[in-house]
């Protein structure tokens, strides 16, 4: 008797997390093919050139000098894990001297359903300047999924800058990003 309760025991627990590693492995689906990704971020680190070349939520006051940046990204999933995606943003640094309309276009890939990499170009329209910024960007992360609709992803970003002037060469920012997965 002892051995067909431990059997049914072991039985249930190893139903148990097969069902719970089945469900963490896809999220309930949420990035699944033909789901939509809406996500708004918010970077810290990287100084003004990251203020003013991003699609995040951010604000600064450094020395009295107040930067701000507005932005929101969305993606389209062409297969399980595989977005593809595009954000829009606005910022103003130097206390409103230098404003730039930005944009950014990318793929993100969640590995196992849970670990997010992205990649993707990012620019921005100054205002009577000479030399855009336009930044290549890998981000990564782990996504903690809420709910069928949201998670929140914490995650570490680099930026190249392609440019050849007087743009930092590399921004490194902390991340954390919230998503809603339709």
């Amino acid at each position: 008797m002892k051995k067909i309760t431990l059997s049914a025991v072991a039985l249930f627990i190893f139903g148990f997390v097969t069902a719970q590693d089945k469900k963490m492995h896809n999220n309930g689906g949420q990035t699944s093919e033909g789901k939509w990704l809406i996500e708004a971020n918010t970077g810290f680190g990287g100084g003004t050139a990251a203020h003013s070349a991003n699609t995040s939520f951010g604000f600064t006051t450094t020395d009295g000098n107040t930067e701000w940046a507005i932005g929101a990204e969305a993606g389209y999933f062409v297969i399980d894990d595989l977005a593809i995606k595009a954000g829009l943003g606005y910022s103003s640094v130097f206390d409103g001297d230098v404003t730039s309309f930005t944009y950014k276009v990318g793929a993100k890939y969640y590995i196992s359903s849970m670990i997010p990499v992205q990649l993707d170009l990012t620019g921005a329209s100054w205002k009577d300047a000479g030399e855009n910024p336009l930044w290549f960007g890998i981000q990564g992360g782990y996504a903690i999924f809420l709910g069928d609709n949201v998670s929140i992803e914490p995650g570490l970003r680099y930026n190249v800058s392609l440019n050849e002037d007087f743009y930092d060469k590399g921004i490194f920012e902390v991340r954390v990003g919230f998503a809603l997965h339709f």
